[in-house]
């Protein structure tokens, strides 16, 4: 055993990974692999002046501003080997002005203003500028025109993470909306000082629209549905053959298996992420980057923390979450949040849970749906805690054990355990009692890791739920105050099982009432 484990651990000592590295500079000198993006940069950089890009998080948004940071101050030695390294290049310094808004906890207007008096009191240092206001609007504009007038050329500014301040206060409108005023004052210089600017890029995971912050800037072009820049940021199929060929090899065989199966599962659980709708997917580079150096398969994405905004989002709007995994919408839902939106999905699919899926042409509709098993397994985890009385500690063990009794046949346990998912749910964090119970219901059937399907259609009705394991199908019924029995009539009644009588499965019928009183399961008929 040992042996195999100095042996697991030598394997990959030849290779180093950039796993949370952000640093271009830094990544180059000290020998990382490098997949090479600069071809596209050159090609955004040629194309237009200023940009904003949504990506979701820990997907190379940082490091691709670090990149350009260091192609705008000319450090051509960084980029030795590269695309964008050619004979042509000019490769002249231009000042570079870069905030970096992701580190901060944002929960009150000081935090913010911190922040950005921070940012500007050291630009200003650089530049031997006196502070004569107080408005950071104008201070950050009186900045730009100094560092262009000073250098002689003109300035180049990257904001990474721009939304992190109106993110965090989804759920606190007052916050809110003093974020919003203090930052269009702020990133309102970008329209000013066109003059004086060379290039810009602003980065962020959301995209928040109407009167919100970007209402102002409408010279930005949006590469976020970009075909054209699909492959800026993540790692595609084809560079994880040319960069990671040798890592995927040594994963294979630390886990037995055959260089085909561990491509296979690789796409499975961290591949599927489309940003437009004829791309080709995309792979999460932080989980693939763990799996390669502990040669282990993981949920690597989610142990860096889900922001607790979506759930903020999805409980104030009472959400069906059966609704999110099959969503249909349009580009101009996609591309703007507003923070005062009753609709979630905007966010969700920005912050990358949910993906594109397919697209209806003649309506321009967008089907969304989860980009990969990683995903739609940690965020139903993240969940149960939220819409249960389970805490974070023991929902792992309660759904793996909930399976067990499900294959094992053993129904009066794993209804047990069912009754305990529902038991008690606090008042307050319930409008509409009914769609709590189809909600915690999705998301024990999405983590129950087999054939599980809530609402299914038949020709004669729509059963609430079954499951099929090996040997046993379920099929259940739900009732909120009416009766068990009532329950397990309609499934005989309208014959939800014949179309599961001929697979061999032993079929069980279980009609279960949620009482609104007791709010839990208090009758079951098992047929």
């Amino acid at each position: 055993m040992q042996q195999n484990a100095e042996k697991k651990c030598n394997m990959a000592t030849n290779v180093k990974y950039p796993i949370g590295i952000q640093d271009f500079e830094g990544l180059r000198k000290d020998g990382y692999i490098y997949v090479d993006k600069t071809g596209i940069i050159r090609k955004l950089i040629e194309e237009g002046k200023y940009y904003f890009l949504s990506r979701p998080r820990r997907f190379g948004k940082s490091l691709l501003l670090s990149t350009i940071r260091a192609y705008f101050e000319g450090k051509r030695e960084l980029f030795k080997g590269l695309a964008i390294d050619t004979d042509e290049e000019s490769w002249e310094a231009h000042p570079v002005l870069h905030l970096d808004l992701n580190s901060q906890k944002y929960d009150s207007k000081e935090s913010l203003d911190g922040v950005l008096d921070d940012f500007l009191s050291r630009e200003e240092a650089k530049y031997e500028i006196v502070k004569d206001n107080d408005y950071f609007g104008l201070r950050f504009c009186n900045l730009i025109r100094k560092a262009y007038e000073q250098t002689g050329q003109r300035v180049v500014i990257l904001i990474d993470e721009y939304d992190k301040p109106m993110l965090q206060a989804i759920g606190k409108p007052e916050l809110q909306d003093a974020f919003r005023n203090t930052l269009k004052g702020f990133y309102g210089a970008l329209k000013t000082m066109d003059g004086s600017i060379q290039f810009a890029l602003l980065t962020g995971v959301t995209k928040f629209g109407k009167v919100s912050v970007f209402s102002d800037l409408n010279h930005l072009v949006d590469l976020s549905l970009d075909a054209r820049y699909y492959n800026i940021c993540g790692i595609s199929e084809e560079e994880i053959h040319h960069y990671f060929k040798e890592g995927v090899q040594e994963l294979a065989a630390a886990n037995g298996m055959t260089e085909d199966e561990c491509y296979a599962l690789l796409k499975e659980r961290y591949d599927g992420y489309h940003f437009e709708e004829s791309a080709p997917g995309m792979y999460n580079p932080f989980s693939l980057l763990q799996t390669l150096v502990k040669q282990k398969f993981g949920s690597y994405w989610f142990e860096t923390g889900t922001p607790t905004y979506l759930v903020t989002l999805l409980q104030m709007h009472d959400y069906n979450l059966e609704s999110m995994a099959e969503v249909e919408t349009d580009a101009d839902v996609l591309n703007s949040t507003d923070g005062g939106s009753t609709d979630p999905i905007p966010v969700i699919y920005q912050s990358g849970y949910l993906t594109i899926k397919g697209y209806d042409k003649e309506f321009g509709l967008y089907k969304l749906g989860f980009p990969n098993k990683e995903v739609e397994e940690g965020f139903m985890k993240f969940l149960v805690p939220f819409y249960t009385n389970i805490p974070k500690s023991s929902s792992a063990f309660e759904i793996t054990q909930f399976v067990k009794d499900v294959r094992a046949g053993r129904t009066e346990q794993f209804i047990k355990r069912l009754r305990s998912f529902f038991a008690g749910t606090p008042y307050e964090l319930v409008k509409d009692l009914e769609n709590h119970y189809q909600n915690v219901l999705f998301i024990i059937a999405r983590l129950m890791g087999i054939y599980t399907r809530t609402e299914y259609h038949t020709s004669e009705g729509r059963i609430d739920m079954v499951i099929l394991t090996k040997d046993y199908c379920y099929v259940l019924e739900f009732k909120l105050n009416g009766t068990a029995e009532e329950a397990l009539q309609q499934i005989q009644d309208k014959h939800y099982t014949l179309p599961f009588e001929m697979d061999g499965q032993h079929i069980v019928r279980i009609g279960m009432n949620f009482s609104s009183e007791t709010r839990n399961i208090d009758g079951v008929a098992i047929g």
